[in-house]
């Protein structure tokens, strides 16, 4: 049985593993540019994170309906669980669905179909943050805040994702006010490929919770003493910053410098149908090439609850952690 862990950082459209994308293809009479899903895999080794988006993108075309939304989330839950997920935290980018005709209502409905459920079906309870696509106008996601607002009971938060770099976090400054002004709570993508300077906006401008990757920091110890300070958590994706060229090996990923400086770290899959892994899949990877103990291990986990958006259900969050403290490693 693997370590109970919550997952913070998980872009529903980053599960569609190709053997998915090809059955909604055929479902949806969408015809794909890939002979089987072999070559689609090939597809899958990416230069940096533009070229990663560019295929991200492409393949969103399968999804159409509610049944497909359920399908991809109901795939995600399934592997998630296998590999000791108990919470997740999931983000889905309602501006890339609805550029292409599809209404915000079949995303919300169909993914909320397999998260409404969730708990039975997978042991997984769930939450849904709302992702602004960066790269998108201000406008535009003040439009989709809007969009949005019918489905608030099932949306805990928003969150800002897609290219960073040449798109700081002031830019989003009126939609994330309005937002906190419904309560919703605030997540950013932040020093991953853009500097530390673009975390310090985000904590400081949009008022974000929680800062997603933040592998940055390092380079600016005032910002990593703030952090530690005041417990911003970070939502690191391992496999994800090989894959996408943020480190160039998983042996050179920060992450044991950032534990040692007492940074609030979490281990999460980011897309892992593109990356070449789940969670539970991006733990073991920093085990066995990083060489973290045990109580390491379980630290990651224990953050990761910590972490999460579970303020309206203490005694959950106290009986995810009591598992993470009673697990033992084989």
């Amino acid at each position: 049985m693997p370590l109970p862990k919550a997952e913070l950082h998980l872009h529903i459209e980053g599960t569609l593993e190709p053997e998915l994308a090809f059955a909604l293809a055929a479902r949806n009479g969408v015809a794909l540019p890939y002979a089987d899903t072999d070559e689609l895999r090939e597809a899958y080794r990416f230069e940096d994170l533009q070229s990663f988006l560019n295929l991200y993108y492409e393949l969103m075309a399968v999804l159409r309906t509610e049944r497909d939304f359920e399908d991809l989330a109901d795939a995600y839950l399934a592997r998630a669980a296998a590999q000791g997920v108990r919470h997740a935290e999931i983000f889905f980018d309602p501006q890339a669905h609805i550029a292409r005709g599809v209404a915000m209502g079949t995303v919300v409905e169909g993914l909320w179909r397999a998260l409404g459920r969730s708990q039975d079906t997978h042991g997984v309870s769930t939450q849904l943050i709302m992702c602004f696509l960066r790269n998108e106008s201000a406008a535009s996601a003040m439009e989709t805040l809007e969009a949005a607002k019918p489905y608030l009971d099932r949306i805990v938060g928003v969150g800002l994702d897609s290219a960073e770099v040449g798109h700081p976090p002031v830019k989003f400054r009126e939609v994330y006010e309005a937002a906190a002004g419904l309560g919703l709570r605030r997540v950013a993508h932040a020093g991953e490929e853009g500097p530390p300077s673009y975390i310090v906006e985000a904590l400081d401008v949009l008022g974000v919770e929680r800062v997603d990757h933040g592998l940055r920091c390092m380079e600016d110890e005032a910002l990593v003493e703030r952090l530690v300070r005041e417990r911003v958590p970070l939502t690191l994706c391992p496999l994800s910053n090989v894959r996408l060229r943020a480190v160039d090996a998983l042996a050179d990923h920060p992450l044991p410098a950032m534990l040692d400086a007492g940074l609030l770290c979490t281990v999460n899959s980011d897309d892992p149908a593109y990356f070449g892994g789940y969670a539970g899949d991006n733990f073991d990877a920093v085990r066995s090439t990083l060489g973290l103990s045990e109580e390491r291990l379980r630290e990651l986990a224990r953050n990761s609850f910590l972490a999460s958006f579970l303020e309206h259900d203490e005694e959950r969050r106290a009986r995810y952690l009591a598992e993470v403290e009673a697990y033992e490693f084989g």
